[in-house]
């Protein structure tokens, strides 16, 4: 498990956490980080538990600073890969949620890699719900 801790004290942590939630309660795909449950006390802690990702973050791989051995060097192979998965976990998220969701922060940071260096997006945190009326609601979380 990974946990995302919520620091209450921190001005719209509440509010970022309720965005997230609202993003997560009801997407399910093969690329997106699963969320196990949400734990909280009253005015005191938040927290989201996560799928933990062994491999980490992609930002760690491009910087290197994972641990990398030979069977697992990126290749062009498994950087196509990984780029499809997070194609197809923004295709699912515009195309067949309802409403749709616009992640607003794609970066390697927030694309985790599985065991099998499967690519999963994660962290909903500043994510938009588009609308009928195509107004896109962005929310600021920091």
């Amino acid at each position: 498990m990974a946990i995302k801790l919520f620091n209450l004290e921190v001005r719209g942590a509440l509010k970022c956490l309720t965005y997230e939630c609202d993003a997560l309660k009801s997407i399910q795909h093969r690329n997106l980080v699963r969320v196990l449950s949400l734990c909280s006390s009253i005015n005191e802690f938040k927290a989201l538990i996560f799928e933990f990702m062994p491999k980490g973050n992609l930002d760690t791989w491009l910087r290197q600073e994972y641990e990398i051995n030979e069977d697992d060097l990126f290749s062009l192979e498994k950087r196509l890969s990984i780029a499809i998965n997070v194609a197809e976990a923004l295709e699912y998220l515009h195309h067949s949620c309802e409403p749709p969701i616009i992640h607003c922060d794609i970066k390697p940071s927030n694309i985790l890699l599985d065991n099998n260096i499967i690519a999963h997006v994660g962290d909903f945190g500043l994510s938009g719900m588009l609308y009928e009326n195509v107004n896109i609601s962005l929310q600021d979380c920091s």
